[in-house]
C-alpha cells in the first residue's frame, strides 16, 4: 500500500491523533490488543461521521482490521469498555446503518480477498470487505456470478450486502442476498465465534426462542419477497431448514460481526435481451407490472422521465439514451432458457405489456447505456427537477407488486400534500420503489418526522415493508411498530439479546431504536453568509449547500477497471477514504458543522483532506450528485491564504504563465541553464517542486513570435480564432503551427489575438481567485467580439478550454458576456465535426488514418467538461485503431510537480497510462492533447506524445522513446 504525506499546501501541521483523552486511551488499548491500524484523528473521524444517509454520528475511532484476529481484538476491547461497534464496508448504507458513536470497523481497506471460487460447487469464499464487482470478475471465467447486483456493485462489499440483505434489479430471478448465502463465519457481541449455516449452531437459548414464537414468525414474517424490515426470522422455522445463516443476513451488524462467508454463485445469463416499455407515467408503468411477472423476466425496473430530465440538464441531450415514447418506463431483462429463445420470449412479454411504445435491444452498448442510467438513479435522484437537494428516508419502501400502482397513486397524493418533490424509480417487479424527496432538512427535522410517520402508515396499509433492501438503520427502525405487533417487536429484541446481551453491536438500530430525527447531518450545518459566500457560484454561492451535494453513493470509490471512469485518481492510488471525493466532502461538511473541526478554512484536517485532490474535475461530470471538488479546493485555498503568505509553489506553479512568457524571451539561455541537472534540481527545490521531476523546456520561438513574422494568410471562406494559451505558445508552439496548417487546409482564415490571453487556470487551481477573475475579465474583453460575430474560438490546451467552458461562468456570473464567450469556445474535434456554419468547408481533405494505432490519453478536464466523444468518434471515422484510456495521467498540472505528491502521481499513472505505454509496440502513436499528460508520459516512460492537431496535420509519429 502506498503511503503518502500531506504536502506544504497545508497552512499548518497535518492532523495527529485526537487530543480527546477518551479517544487517545481507546486507541492505546486497541494497539495493546494487537490492532495495528486504528485512527482516532479528528480528520478520520470526520470522514466516517456519516455514510450515504441523512445522519451524522461522530465515532471515537476508526479501525482498519488487517486480519480476523484484529477484529476479535477490537471487539474484546469494545466489550471490556462498553464501547459500541459499527461495521462498515463501502459506506453506501442509505439508512444510517454504517455510522455509530464508538468504534467503526472498515473492512474494505484490507479484508477484501476472494479466498476461493469452487466452480463445481458453484460457491465462493469471501472476506467481508470483498467488493461485489471483484467477485463478479473472479467468477466470470467460470461462467458464474453472484446473483444479487445492487447499483453500487462496483464499490459495495459482500459484508455490507449481507448486513442489509441487499437485492438489486435481478433479485426477481436470483433472490435476495439471504437466498444466496451458504454459511457465515461470525463472532457475536458476547465474543463467541461460530459458523452459522443450516441449523441453530448450538447457540444457547436459540432453539427455545424459536419454538416460543413459531406462530408469529409464520403469520407476520416472509409475506412477500421484499419484506426486509426487522429481522427475517422466518428462516429459523423448521419448514425453512432452521437456517441461522439466512436469519442473520439483514441484521445490520446488530447481532454478529461477519468474519467471512461462503456464498452461492449462479450461471451468468445467456444472451440477455432488454425490453424497454413506455407508459404515460410511472403509475401507469406500475399498473402493468403484475401482467409481466409470469413471463420469466430476470428484472423489471422502473425509470422516470424526471430522472432523465436531470441527466439531460446535467450532461446534455446526448447523455440521455434513446427510449420509446412515454414519461415512465419499465426496463425488462430476459435471458435465454434455450439457445436463441430470449427474443421470442421478449416479444411475447411485450404483447401483454399494455403499450405500443416498445424497444427490444440485444446486449450491447445501447442497452448498457440504458442500464447505466438506471444504476446512477441514486445520485441523479439526489437533485429534483427544480435543482433542490433530495434526501433519503422512505427511499426504499416495498409493497406486494400487485399493490404497486395503487400504492404509488396514494404516495403521490401524500407527497403533494406536503409540497414535496421526488423522482421514483426502482425494482418494480419486486414492488420496491426508490425515491428521494426535497424534505427541507436545512432547517430542522420536523417535516421529516411527520412525513415519515404518515408514509409508514400508508406502506403498512398495503401490506408493505418500510425497507425493501437498504435495511432499517436509523431512518426506519423507530417506525417498525407500524408493521409489526408488540409481540414481534419483543421477539426482535429477544433475538438480539441471544447474541448481543450488552447491546454493543450497532445500538439504536432495529431494536431499542434511536429517534429518526436525531443526529441529522444537514440541520446541524452552518450556512455560509452571502457576505462570505463562495467565489464560485455553485448552489447560489452557498458552500454548505454545495458540499452537501455529496449524498455518499460512493461512485468515487469504484475501481476504474470496473466503472470505466476517471474519478477519483488519488483514491485509486491510495485506497484511502480520505482521498475519495466523498471523504473530502465529509471533512468539508464537518468544517461547516464547526463542532469537530473548529479551525474552519485553515484547519489542518481540511487541508490534509484536500492535499491529494488533483483538481482533475472528473467528479464534476462523473459524480451523479454533481460534486465539484476541484472548485471546492480552489475555494478553500482562496479563503485560507487571502491576504496571507502562500506556499512557494503557489508563486512558482500558480504564476507559471508569467514566468513562461519571461523565460521564452531568453529561451536558449533558460533551457541551457535547466539542462544542467544540478541547476534544474535546485530550481525545483526552491520552487517547492519535487526534484525527481524535470522542468519542461521552453520554446525557442514562441508561437506568437512565429505568427507575427509569418506572411498574412490568404483569406478563406470562414474565420476561426486560434487561441494560443500559455502552454501552446511557450512550450508547444509546434502544436499551434500544426493547427494553423490544418485549419487553413480546411478552408478557414486563421486569426490570432493581438496580445496574450490567459484564462487564469494555474491561479484557479492554487486558489488565487481574485487574480483569476481579473484574467478572465480580460479574456472576455478580447473574445466577446468574436462571439458576437459568430467567429468560433479554438482552444488547443484542454485544461484552458475547460476553464472558459466551465469556470468562466462560475467566476464571472455577473458579466452578461460570459455565457456567450463560453459557448463560442470549441475543441478541435468539435470544430471539425460540427454542422454548418461552424464546421469546415469542402476544402478540407479528411486524412485517412487507416492502419494508424493510437493509445489515447484524454485530459481529465476534457473528459469532465467538454466530453471526449467527438474526438473518439472522429478518430474512428478516420479509420484509426484506438485504445482510449479511462483514467487520469496523474500529473494534473501543478499537482504532480509539487513536493509531496510524486509517489501518488506515479501510482495514478500506473492505473492506466503506464501499462498502456509499456504494452504499445513501436508503431503505436501516443495521442494526448494535454501538456500535463504528455509531460507525465515523457517523464515516467520516455514516451513522446502528439496533439490531435499534429496527428491530423500529418505531423504525427510513432512513440519516440526518450532516454
Amino acid at each position: 500500500m502506498l503511503l503518502v504525506h500531506p504536502s506544504s499546501i497545508a497552512p499548518s501541521a497535518a492532523p495527529s491523533a485526537s487530543r480527546d483523552p477518551l479517544v487517545a486511551d481507546l486507541v492505546d488499548a486497541l494497539h495493546r490488543a494487537g490492532v495495528e491500524s486504528v485512527d482516532g484523528s479528528t480528520r478520520r473521524r470526520a470522514e466516517y461521521s456519516t455514510d450515504a444517509s441523512n445522519y451524522r454520528v461522530v465515532p471515537l475511532a476508526v479501525v482498519f482490521p488487517r486480519t480476523t484476529d484484529e477484529i476479535e481484538g477490537a471487539l474484546t476491547v469494545a466489550r471490556d469498555r462498553g464501547t459500541p461497534v459499527t461495521m462498515r464496508g463501502g459506506g453506501t448504507s442509505v439508512a444510517g446503518n454504517a455510522v455509530g458513536p464508538g468504534l467503526v470497523l472498515d473492512t474494505s481497506r484490507h479484508l477484501g480477498r476472494i479466498v476461493e471460487i469452487d466452480p463445481e460447487a458453484r460457491t465462493a469464499v469471501v472476506e467481508p470487505g470483498a467488493v461485489l464487482g471483484a467477485l463478479q470478475s473472479r467468477a466470470a471465467p467460470f461462467g458464474l456470478r453472484f446473483g444479487p447486483d445492487p447499483s453500487t456493485w462496483a464499490r459495495c462489499t459482500i459484508g455490507g450486502m449481507i448486513g442489509n440483505n441487499a437485492c438489486g434489479p435481478r433479485a426477481l430471478a436470483f433472490g435476495r442476498t439471504a437466498d444466496n448465502v451458504v454459511d457465515l463465519d461470525v463472532i457475536d457481541g458476547a465474543g463467541r465465534r461460530f459458523r452459522a449455516g443450516s441449523g441453530y449452531a448450538d447457540v444457547p437459548g436459540l432453539e427455545e426462542f424459536v419454538h416460543g414464537n413459531l406462530d408469529i414468525f409464520r403469520t407476520e414474517l416472509g409475506q412477500f419477497g421484499r419484506q426486509i424490515s426487522g429481522y427475517s426470522l422466518e428462516h429459523l422455522l423448521p419448514e425453512n431448514g432452521r437456517n441461522l445463516a439466512r436469519a442473520l443476513v439483514g441484521t445490520e451488524g446488530t447481532c454478529v460481526v461477519m468474519l467471512g462467508a461462503t456464498v452461492r454463485l449462479v450461471e451468468i445469463p445467456r444472451e440477455p435481451v432488454l425490453v424497454v416499455l413506455g407508459y404515460p407515467s410511472m403509475v401507469h408503468a406500475a399498473d402493468a407490472v403484475p401482467a409481466l411477472i409470469g413471463h420469466g423476466a430476470m428484472a423489471i425496473e422502473g425509470l422516470d422521465a424526471r430522472i432523465l430530465g436531470v441527466l439531460r440538464a446535467k450532461n446534455g441531450a446526448a447523455s440521455v439514451p434513446d427510449l420509446p415514447a412515454g414519461s415512465g418506463w419499465l426496463l425488462v431483462e430476459i435471458a435465454d432458457r434455450e439457445p436463441g429463445d430470449a427474443m421470442s420470449r421478449a416479444a411475447a412479454l411485450a404483447a401483454v405489456a399494455g403499450t405500443s411504445a416498445v424497444r427490444i435491444l440485444r446486449a450491447g452498448p445501447e442497452a448498457r447505456a440504458i442500464w447505466r442510467t438506471r444504476e446512477d438513479g441514486a445520485g441523479l435522484a439526489g437533485r429534483t427537477q427544480s435543482n433542490r437537494q433530495a434526501w433519503p428516508g422512505i427511499e426504499d419502501a416495498a409493497v406486494p407488486p400487485e399493490n404497486l400502482g395503487k400504492y404509488l397513486r396514494d404516495f403521490e397524493k401524500l407527497t403533494d400534500s406536503y409540497g414535496l418533490e421526488g423522482m421514483p424509480y426502482g425494482h418494480f417487479g419486486d414492488g420496491c420503489v426508490h425515491v428521494r424527496l426535497d424534505i427541507p432538512l436545512e432547517t430542522d427535522g420536523a417535516v421529516l418526522r411527520s412525513f415519515m410517520m404518515d408514509a409508514a402508515t400508508l406502506i403498512a396499509s398495503y401490506g408493505g415493508s418500510l425497507a425493501g433492501e437498504h435495511g432499517d438503520g436509523r431512518a426506519r427502525s423507530e417506525m417498525l411498530h407500524h408493521m409489526y405487533s408488540p409481540r414481534m417487536l419483543a421477539a426482535f429484541a429477544a433475538f438480539k439479546n441471544v447474541f448481543d446481551p450488552a447491546d454493543i453491536l450497532n445500538p439504536g438500530v432495529i431494536v431499542r431504536p434511536a429517534k429518526l430525527d436525531h443526529n441529522l447531518r444537514r440541520p446541524a450545518a452552518l450556512t455560509v453568509s452571502k457576505v462570505n459566500g463562495m467565489a464560485f457560484t455553485h448552489d447560489d454561492g452557498n458552500l454548505t449547500r454545495a458540499v452537501h451535494r455529496c449524498v455518499g453513493v460512493g461512485k468515487c470509490r469504484a475501481d476504474n477497471s470496473a466503472s470505466a471512469g476517471f474519478m477519483c485518481p488519488s483514491y485509486q492510488a491510495t485506497r484511502d477514504e480520505k482521498d475519495s471525493t466523498r471523504g473530502r466532502a465529509r471533512v468539508l461538511q464537518e468544517m461547516m458543522n464547526g463542532t469537530l473541526i473548529t479551525d474552519s478554512w485553515r484547519s489542518p484536517e481540511v487541508h490534509a483532506a484536500l492535499d491529494l485532490c488533483l483538481s482533475c474535475k472528473a467528479c464534476a461530470s462523473d459524480c451523479p450528485a454533481g460534486v465539484d471538488m476541484a472548485a471546492y479546493k480552489s475555494e478553500v485555498l482562496h479563503r485560507s491564504y487571502q491576504g496571507r503568505l502562500r506556499p512557494i509553489s503557489h508563486y512558482t506553479l500558480g504564476w507559471m504563465p508569467r514566468w513562461a512568457r519571461l523565460a521564452t524571451r531568453f529561451g536558449p539561455i533558460a533551457n541551457a541553464a535547466i539542462s544542467i541537472r544540478g541547476v534544474e534540481k535546485f530550481a525545483l527545490f526552491v520552487g517547492g517542486m519535487d526534484t525527481r521531476r524535470s522542468i519542461p523546456r521552453f520554446a525557442r520561438t514562441p508561437f506568437r513570435s512565429w505568427w507575427r513574422r509569418r506572411a498574412a494568410a490568404v483569406p478563406r471562406r470562414k474565420k476561426v480564432v486560434l487561441w494560443t494559451d500559455t502552454f501552446s505558445d511557450n512550450f508547444s508552439p509546434d502544436i499551434a503551427r500544426s493547427a494553423v496548417a490544418l485549419l487553413e487546409g480546411a478552408g478557414y482564415e486563421v486569426i490570432a489575438p493581438e496580445r496574450p490571453v490567459c484564462c487564469g487556470l494555474t491561479w484557479i487551481t492554487t486558489g488565487q481567485l481574485v487574480a483569476a477573475r481579473r484574467m478572465l475579465g480580460d479574456l472576455v474583453d478580447q473574445f466577446h467580439g468574436y462571439a458576437l460575430d459568430g467567429v468560433p474560438v479554438l482552444g488547443l490546451e484542454p485544461s484552458c478550454t475547460a476553464v472558459v467552458r466551465s469556470d468562466l461562468v462560475e467566476l464571472l456570473p455577473d458579466d452578461s458576456r460570459s455565457a456567450g464567450v463560453a459557448a463560442n469556445m470549441f475543441t478541435l474535434a468539435e470544430l471539425l465535426t460540427a454542422a454548418e456554419p461552424i464546421g469546415p468547408g469542402s476544402a478540407w481533405r479528411r486524412p485517412d488514418l487507416t492502419g494508424t494505432t493510437l493509445v489515447v490519453q484524454p485530459h481529465c478536464h476534457h473528459h469532465a467538461v467538454m466530453g471526449f466523444t467527438p474526438d473518439e468518434q472522429l478518430l474512428i471515422e478516420l479509420g484509426a485503431t484506438t485504445t482510449v484510456l479511462a483514467g487520469c495521467c496523474g500529473l494534473a498540472g501543478n499537482f504532480g510537480m509539487e513536493r509531496g505528491h510524486y509517489e501518488v502521481s506515479v501510482a495514478v499513472a500506473e492505473n492506466s497510462l503506464l501499462p498502456a505505454l509499456r504494452a504499445a509496440d513501436e508503431c503505436t502513436v501516443f495521442l494526448a492533447d494535454g501538456l500535463s499528460c504528455r509531460t507525465q508520459a515523457d517523464h515516467l516512460a520516455g514516451a513522446k506524445g502528439v496533439h490531435l492537431a499534429e496527428l491530423l496535420a500529418g505531423a504525427a509519429r510513432p512513440i519516440a522513446w526518450g532516454a
